[in-house]
């Protein structure tokens, strides 16, 4: 999902950095999940801070509960690892200076493993890999990156690595990028016809292609984007919960949990 060499990402990346507070609005809490004995910390709850708004890998459902399949992994992990999670769903732009602050252990959150990010925090094994991809609407002839440079107005989710995208083919300064807080809003702007395309994850766009088949959208890849990875963010020179995470999802991955998981969400 997400980095961006925008203003607003690189003060969330000193912030975390430098451990000061940074940002942050109204979060919503959830415990869920899992712990059996034999936990490497007996006892702790691992706090685990999302950004729900970005289906199908973390959302709200109808009973305001966090879902997605970085919740569902998660879980997993935690129950083959024994330790515990709690969930907190909080704006996007305030995720990394929570875990930089200590407010939040790991992030749990469709997070791109970048070189700029690994400066300021560690990442377990990547779990998912993605490419960035162009949401088309009907009546647009969008083939290829260099297309974008012959339309008015591209969307992007605030220092998501569509941003990032965006900015190497038109300019990080361009006009054409109009940037939104979440997903949800930058599709409603590209439904409503304010905007000619939407960069974004690959299984993103494929999970909202896949459920507004009637809006006759179309989902473009292209051989401009790197193939990128999610990993779960925890604070820098955590090792402990870095390779409790990592020898966590090695088991889940052995026991073809992953797998199921991931047909739950991705099969087709």
């Amino acid at each position: 999902m997400k980095p961006a060499k925008t203003k607003l990402f690189a003060a969330a990346l000193a912030c975390a950095a430098l451990l000061v507070g940074c940002g942050g609005s109204q979060t919503q809490d959830q415990s869920q999940a899992s712990a059996t004995a034999g936990g490497q910390d007996a006892g702790k709850v691992y706090r685990v801070a999302t950004n729900a708004e970005f289906a199908p890998f973390e959302f709200m459902d109808s009973s305001n509960n966090i879902q997605g399949f970085d919740i569902d992994l998660m879980n997993a992990m935690a129950k083959e690892g024994g330790f515990k999670v709690e969930y907190k769903h909080q704006p996007w732009d305030s995720l990394f200076a929570a875990l930089g602050n200590g407010d939040v252990d790991i992030l749990a959150s469709a997070v791109t493993i970048t070189d700029e990010r690994k400066q300021a925090m560690d990442f377990s094994d990547p779990y998912y890999k993605i490419t960035q991809v162009i949401l088309v609407p009907q009546g647009k002839n969008i083939k290829s990156a260099e297309d974008l440079k012959n339309v008015n107005k591209v969307g992007v989710v605030t220092g998501n690595t569509g941003d990032l995208a965006a900015g190497k083919i038109l300019g990080a300064d361009s006009s054409k990028i109009a940037r939104f807080e979440n997903i949800t809003l930058v599709t409603k702007e590209l439904e409503n016809g304010g905007l000619d395309a939407v960069i974004s994850d690959s299984a993103v766009v494929a999970n909202y292609v896949k459920n507004n088949e009637s809006k006759g959208f179309t989902m473009v890849s292209v051989p401009d984007f790197d193939e990128e990875n999610y990993g779960f963010a925890v604070r820098k020179g955590d090792t402990q919960t870095q390779a409790m995470l990592n020898d966590a999802l090695k088991k889940v991955r052995e026991s073809g949990e992953y797998d199921r998981i991931s047909a739950k969400y991705f099969a087709k």
